[in-house]
């Protein structure tokens, strides 16, 4: 593995952002060598989608991708968009099925997006080492030696795609950000996104297993009573013994991480009518309440609520199933519209990385060209994917980061990487 020439383009990471940076490195003239440390590539897209691989979404609005710097991922992303992802992997064979904007490879496999992208690296003639360790990198005249287990390795231009810490046991394990940082990047703290919620709460384990629509909103506080708003969204949460959990938890999951590692309190309110505003789940509630005024609260909230999510807010607001409905007092009343309306659970910390799809954090992207990827630090040294400070909510937008921030590194370390061998050259 030795001896490689100066016109090589050098990938390490072998996930979805650094398969497509070598796509798109060997297309534009390169001969790239992808490093992998696991034993086989493209790990983590096997778990995405529940093994469906939901690849890009129709919708892409600025505030679908969360960053230190909000507008650095658009110069990616607008350079290959959704709708030029889905000809790429269409190229590719990948027939795209479309289900809300979400899609998803017509064999509801991520396997075959993986087998893909295999596919057409093996067309290209792409070198790939899996199970290989980096030990060092460094910059030299003319490019980058990188010493690994194997031997040592030249190379004009050098794309670190190496992940994050999320899912360590796909491979994300954090070492990328050593590598960005033996290189002079600065580190933005890494955390736990698109991960469930630890609540303070001990009847959640009366709650544990149940499913319900809801609408959680994030507050962050500074411990003397003063709450900001952070963040909100709706749809299907789950309760489990510890906390909270389902996609709209995990879309506000990155602002409950960050304020906590900041020092500040948490708490989420979930309204369980989330179709209503309050003033009108209340009204709502007061009607229910005169139609069914014969029945005991526990009969009341029948084929309202999940039983046992209704039962623990009964308890909550200090009412018995059996008392009767028209005779519950004015302050258990009001008492139990606020926990079906706005139930407070304080949040004490999130799930770890093993659970958490992405990581807010990474690279600092003030030390990185969005037009090019390459960093503003080392000439020559390219980033895609995770290893940013970049993270994409639910539903496709990670991979899509994946694909444009790969694609842009892939394309412009090639030039990168061909013009250092021309210039080598003419000095010689």
């Amino acid at each position: 593995m030795s001896g490689e020439k100066n016109g090589q383009v050098l990938i390490v990471g072998a996930g979805a952002s650094g398969m497509m940076a070598a796509v798109w490195a060997a297309r534009s003239g390169a001969r790239p060598l992808l490093l992998e440390h696991m034993d086989r590539p493209g790990k983590k897209i096997l778990s995405t989608g529940n093994g469906r691989c939901n690849f890009t979404n129709r919708v892409q609005t600025p505030d679908c991708y969360r960053c230190g710097q909000p507008d650095f991922p658009a110069a990616a992303l607008q350079a290959f968009s959704a709708e030029e992802t889905l000809a790429f992997f269409e190229e590719l064979g990948i027939w795209p099925k479309e289900r809300n904007g979400y899609y998803y490879p017509n064999s509801d496999q991520a396997a075959s997006v993986r087998e893909a992208l295999l596919l057409e690296l093996n067309r290209l003639q792409v070198r790939m080492e899996t199970g290989c360790q980096i030990r060092r990198l460094a910059g030299r005249e003319g490019g980058f030696l990188a010493e690994t287990d194997r031997g040592t390795l030249e190379a004009g231009a050098l794309i670190l795609a190496a992940g994050s810490c999320a899912a360590p046991a796909t491979g994300s394990d954090g070492s990328g950000y050593q590598l960005a940082s033996s290189l002079g990047h600065r580190i933005e703290t890494p955390l736990p996104a698109l991960v469930q919620l630890r609540c303070r709460e001990k009847d959640f384990r009366q709650m544990a297993g149940v499913r319900a629509e809801g609408r959680i909103q994030l507050y962050s506080g500074d411990g003397r009573g003063n709450w900001t708003w952070e963040a909100q969204d709706q749809g299907e949460l789950q309760l489990t013994e510890y906390g909270l959990s389902g996609i709209p938890v995990f879309q506000v999951s990155r602002y409950a991480s960050a304020a906590l590692h900041k020092g500040r309190q948490v708490k989420a309110s979930v309204s369980f009518l989330p179709g209503f505003e309050e003033w009108e789940a209340a009204k709502f509630l007061n009607r229910r309440r005169k139609q069914l005024a014969d029945r005991g609260a526990g009969g009341f909230l029948n084929g309202l609520l999940n039983q046992k999510l209704g039962l623990a807010l009964l308890y909550r607001a200090g009412i018995r199933p059996e008392e009767p409905v028209s005779r519950i007092p004015k302050e258990a009343w009001e008492a139990l519209v606020r926990q079906i309306t706005s139930f407070e659970a304080h949040v004490t910390g999130t799930n770890s990385f093993d659970q958490a799809q992405v990581c807010c954090g990474g690279v600092d992207v003030r030390q990185v060209c969005p037009e090019t990827m390459e960093s503003r630090l080392v000439p020559g040294l390219f980033f895609a994917g995770e290893i940013l400070d970049v993270d994409g909510i639910c539903g496709g937008y990670n991979l899509q980061w994946a694909w444009s921030s790969g694609r842009l590194a892939g394309i412009c370390a090639t030039k990168a990487a061909l013009e250092r061998k021309t210039g080598k050259e003419q000095k010689r």
